[in-house]
């Protein structure tokens, strides 16, 4: 008796601290990991992770993250919140991208009512989808009319400060998918309620979905002759539409893009001199924020690639301010971290600090502006807010030569 003591004394030596306590903390990732957004998305996640697990974990716990591609499709996002709460048992979800997806995936979250950190979905059919009881819920990108009214004041702002930009027509390229048609309805009622401006736009079918040909959404936007082209879609669309908007000759006084991320090479690229963009997060931000900084050296050093895409800051943001939840609660017992998540204020790489407030419908809205940038010289420069701005807007685009 006394021998099968000491071994059990042994065995329990021999275990982990932090699976003494529980194991580990285990988030689960959903994110379309062959678009840029998803792949650093979650790359940024892990980063994450790997910094708390060498600060300590959290609770004297390690975190685990498992990531699930979700293949940009509605089904599979749904069969990954079905695996991960099931089979992997996890404590949390997070992440996320686009909103067809989104929606898919709801009526799994609901059924679990597993606290959920989103950093995609822009579209308000989402919030319409979770209703006002998903306390479990909370969203960390702008919903789309938050981000049209940051657009709508940015414009303003921009147009009052720098007297020679003038927009009165503004024409949406938008994908056919939930994403693309809310930004273009968005659009519509945030530019064109006060008859200031004159909106049209179409639709085309995203190359991340199988299209690539945007020759009748450009004709129709070049017939227009808007002061503001804008299409919103994904990164694979970005170099193709600008090569065939330059075989057409198709110059409007702004070209702006607004997919969630960029290719990597994007700035790389000659095409990409001074077309402007919607977005959350730049590495010139590292020039204003130590936060966004350290964020941006740790991915570097760990991936030897530059982040691209403000996914991965708002990534490696949810991972941090769930793991300071867990810890400000002391426990991982849902109720007390969302309690603990619902008193959130996290100085983020994005150059804010995150807390959660009530937006139209759900109780826990994060971000709620974008910023208005500009690739000038192979980098992202932010032009508004001015408070933020690292450059001067070049206008109008350039003709094509």
């Amino acid at each position: 008796m006394k021998k099968a003591l000491a071994i059990l004394m042994v065995a329990c030596l021999a275990v982990p601290a932090f699976a003494q306590s529980g194991g580990t903390i285990k988030l689960g990732g959903t994110w379309p990991l062959g678009d840029i957004t998803g792949k650093q998305g979650s790359m940024a996640a892990q980063q994450a992770v790997d910094e708390i697990n060498a600060a300590g974990g959290v609770l004297g716990r390690k975190l685990e993250l498992i990531v699930i591609d979700d293949e940009l499709k509605a089904d599979k996002g749904a069969a990954a919140v079905e695996k991960l709460v099931t089979v992997d048992g996890v404590d949390a979800l997070i992440g996320g991208m686009a909103s067809g997806v989104a929606l898919g995936q709801i009526p799994a979250m609901k059924k679990y009512g597993k606290i959920v950190i989103a950093t995609g979905a822009a579209s308000y059919k989402v919030e319409e989808a979770l209703g006002p009881d998903a306390n479990w819920y909370f969203h960390l990108h702008p919903w789309d009319y938050n981000q049209g009214a940051s657009y709508a004041q940015g414009w303003d702002e921009i147009q009052k400060k720098y007297p020679a930009v003038k927009i009165r027509k503004i024409f949406l390229a938008y994908e056919e998918g939930a994403f693309g048609k809310s930004s273009f309805d968005a659009t519509k009622v945030l530019f064109g309620a006060d008859k200031r401006y004159s909106i049209d736009g179409a639709s085309f079918k995203s190359a991340a979905l199988g299209g690539g040909d945007y020759g009748a959404v450009l004709e129709a936007a070049k017939e227009f002759k808007p002061d503001l082209f804008l299409w919103a879609g994904y990164d694979a669309d970005a170099l193709p539409m600008l090569e065939q908007a330059k075989a057409m000759k198709f110059t409007p006084g702004i070209y702006l893009g607004a997919p969630p991320g960029w290719p990597v090479d994007f700035g790389a690229s000659k095409l990409s001199d001074n077309v402007m963009l919607y977005g959350m997060w730049a590495p010139s931000i590292n020039d204003v924020s130590k936060v966004s900084k350290a964020f941006y050296n740790g991915f570097v050093a760990k991936y030897k690639v530059e982040p691209a895409t403000y996914f991965a800051p708002l990534s490696y943001s949810a991972v941090y301010i769930y793991a300071d939840a867990v810890k400000r609660a002391g426990t991982t017992e849902t109720a007390a971290v969302i309690k603990a998540l619902e008193a959130t204020k996290y100085a983020s790489p994005l150059g804010e600090t995150i807390t959660f407030t009530p937006s139209n419908i759900i109780k826990h809205q994060g971000i709620k502006n974008q910023k208005i940038l500009q690739w000038q010289n192979g980098r992202q420069e932010v032009i508004w807010p001015f408070e933020a701005a690292t450059a001067k807007p070049v206008y109008p685009f350039p003709k094509w030569k």
